[in-house]
């Protein structure tokens, strides 16, 4: 069975000449991905070379974390590693409450108006502040995109199961 992965950050950069790294951080969880003694794995994004390690110390600095990993005590073993994938395995997610989903979840989901329609299928979820918007990739019109607002007031039932979510259409959305 072919494993799946799930990205918790990227390594941007070293700090300092301790062997630490700056993280950007793409998980929800960061407090418990980046915790003392958190297993993760360091993927090469292209190469997908792949090295355990686990997490020593880390702390959040300015909108990133700083990531010393055990073991490496050194700029020059961490180095090589600018631009790798900090990941888990899909069997390591966190229990999310209800009403909580994650973003493989929503992917490729299929959207249907509350009357029955088919709007296409959820390509991309962008996070540009206040809430969440679904980029919804239209059946009919190919290439054409619908935004649609994670709001209560649009979004009536997510049904990961199924792969189905039914929205109500606000005036002006599409």
């Amino acid at each position: 069975m072919v494993q799946e992965w799930l990205t918790v950050g990227k390594v941007v950069n070293t700090h300092g000449i301790r062997g630490e790294l700056k993280v950007v951080s793409q998980t929800d969880f960061p407090e418990e991905r980046f915790a003392a003694g958190s297993s993760l794995t360091l993927i090469h994004p292209e190469m997908e070379q792949r090295l355990p390690v686990e997490v020593q110390t880390a702390r959040s600095h300015k909108n990133m974390f700083i990531v010393k990993l055990k073991g490496f005590d050194n700029i020059n073993d961490v180095e090589k590693y600018k631009g790798w994938l900090l990941k888990v395995t899909k069997e390591n997610l966190v229990e999310l409450g209800e009403g909580e989903y994650y973003q493989h979840d929503i992917i490729g989901c299929r959207v249907i108006t509350e009357e029955g329609e088919e709007l296409g299928v959820i390509t991309e979820i962008l996070v540009p502040g206040a809430n969440d918007v679904w980029v919804v990739e239209q059946q009919k019109a190919k290439g054409k995109q619908i935004l649609i607002p994670v709001i209560d007031d649009v979004l009536l039932d997510v049904n990961v199961g199924t792969k189905t979510v039914t929205v109500r259409l606000m005036e002006g959305l599409i």
